[in-house]
């Protein structure tokens, strides 16, 4: 590891760090993946990393790339206390909307979790059940928590795999590369094919 990423996930963990500090002992750290697409489901992460953990790599899922992404997951997921995913599909997000539905996947991944964090960061999200476990919500939580990092990492791999699966079924949509978001190439597809079952019709509207 660099010194250049090693001082970056050193600050990136600075939340961690005083919490820890203060006596906390385990740190959960939630986000989701898939709140803006047109099809597929909304994907929550919960992950309690170790106090020593330093991932070369754990960043916003945004900022990396693809490839890099599934070897950083597979390092999350091997070194997690314990992590969890929550995943809310179409039919759920067009009944009770997108917002609900993330805080629906978030209170399940939370109940999965087999160690009971001391808090849990969340990216942004206020007022959810995070079944009586106290919780800080840190706006771009992603980019300044190594905790969300990870969690980002494991929804973003989790639910992209998910729309990797629906391509095989659904080809015509090119799901493999616009992973259900609102591409000019996915939005002429649903003119010319019209909806397929894990479109979210409450997103679609405009389009059909």
């Amino acid at each position: 590891m660099t010194e250049k990423e090693f001082n970056r996930l050193t600050k990136l963990k600075q939340i961690e760090e005083n919490l820890y500090k203060d006596g906390t002992k385990y740190i959960c750290g939630i986000d989701e993946a898939g709140r803006g697409p047109l099809a597929g489901p909304v994907v929550v992460a919960s992950v309690i990393m170790p106090r020593d953990s330093m991932i070369e790599g754990v960043n916003d899922s945004k900022k990396v790339s693809e490839k890099k992404r599934e070897r950083v997951y597979e390092q999350i997921i091997k070194e997690a206390l314990s992590y969890s995913v929550g995943i809310i599909d179409e039919t759920k997000i067009d009944e009770i909307n997108i917002l609900q539905a993330t805080k629906m996947g978030l209170t399940n991944s939370v109940k999965e979790l087999k160690v009971k964090p001391d808090i849990i960061l969340v990216d942004a999200l206020t007022s959810i059940d995070t079944c009586g476990i106290p919780y800080m919500s840190i706006i771009k939580g992603d980019a300044l928590s190594y905790s969300i990092s990870a969690a980002s990492i494991i929804a973003k791999v989790t639910r992209d795999r998910i729309m990797l699966g629906y391509d095989k079924i659904y080809p015509e949509y090119g799901f493999a590369k616009n992973k259900g978001y609102g591409t000019a190439y996915h939005i002429t597809a649903i003119k010319e094919h019209g909806l397929c079952p894990i479109h979210r019709r409450s997103f679609v509207k405009n389009f059909i």
